[in-house]
């Protein structure tokens, strides 16, 4: 099997990429921006520059490449920076999927594609609609997730008007070693290996600590990934989550037992977002029965080994 993984230098796909290839046997190939570098030294990979908002150049690569699978993971993906940057959110995140379903379209051979979205397309739920599930309704509380849910509506009308086979996924939170601090687990890891090794005051700067969010280790996430891209059922959307959620609060608490330092939690305005969902949690019914998916890999374990590769990175960043 050839799969073909178009934004492949960030933090997903480094575990993808390992994965498909030494896990399945796969033979990989991967997309990035030409200013940015690919994770993984798992393996032997074909690696292109590709701008997604270049529709004949997404159309000539999956021509060479002739995938079996395509794993979409290409996207602008923080939830500040949409805020700060809409426009360029949309582009990527709508835009660029247009022209690869395009593509897809054109090929004169079939290919599978996995289109990656995420649980806050939800929004806000009710109390007695948690856990989320893929029935639930359509309510994206930021720019990120309207973006997202743009995404999945094209997924389906592609599957849906053109026989493409498009399998669409809502990942929740995924968490593990070598993610930027951009998002919470990394980043309250980061400030407390900091703090220890005397690079930061012992102020530990947080957002909204009352919000719980569903958290899966990315290894387990990429697993099931490839699991819906065989087995998933063409114009149908897939949550993958642990199908637990637990507050913020409970993350920091769990990250500062595991440290002997003197910490200070304070809050720091500029890290409280202009809307915040109070509970995002999976129903991943779903993708258990046609996958057979399960978490292998436990908070506890994937929260020690985050602190420890950032414990690592703040020796040898020095």
């Amino acid at each position: 099997m050839r799969s073909l993984i178009i934004g492949a230098a960030g933090f997903v796909g480094a575990y993808l990429i390992r994965h498909l290839h030494q896990e399945l046997g796969h033979q990989t190939a991967v997309t990035k921006l030409p200013h940015e570098q690919i994770r993984s030294k798992c393996c032997d990979l074909d690696i292109y520059n590709l701008d997604i908002l270049d529709a004949d150049a997404v159309f000539q690569l999956l021509q060479k490449v002739h995938p079996d699978y395509i794993f979409h993971l290409a996207a602008q993906s923080s939830v500040a920076a949409a805020w700060k940057n809409p426009g360029i959110t949309v582009d990527i995140n709508i835009h660029g999927v247009v022209n690869v379903l395009e593509a897809v379209r054109k090929l004169e051979f079939r290919t599978r594609i996995l289109l990656v979205g995420w649980g806050e397309e939800y929004g806000l739920v009710q109390p007695d609609e948690i856990p989320v599930s893929e029935e639930n309704r359509i309510c994206p509380g930021n720019i990120y997730a309207a973006t997202k849910a743009c995404q999945n509506m094209l997924g389906k009308i592609y599957a849906r008007a053109y026989g493409l086979e498009v399998i669409m996924v809502r990942a929740f939170n995924h968490i593990g070693p070598n993610q930027e601090p951009l998002f919470v687990v990394a980043d309250f890891c980061r400030q407390v290996a900091w703090i220890e090794a005397g690079r930061q005051d012992a102020h530990m700067r947080v957002g909204n600590l009352e919000v719980k969010r569903d958290f899966t280790d990315v290894r387990d996430v990429v697993r099931a990934y490839a699991m819906l891209a065989e087995s998933g059922e063409s114009g149908e959307t897939y949550n993958v989550g642990s199908g637990s959620a637990v507050s913020i609060a409970h993350i920091l608490q769990m990250i500062l037992n595991k440290s002997k330092a003197n910490i200070m939690v304070e809050t720091d305005p500029s890290r409280l977002r202009p809307v915040d969902l109070p509970v995002i949690e999976a129903n991943i019914y779903k993708l258990q029965k046609i996958t057979g998916w399960k978490p292998l890999i436990g908070l506890e374990q994937t929260v020690e080994e985050t602190l420890d590769y950032w414990r690592q990175r703040a020796k040898a960043d020095r």
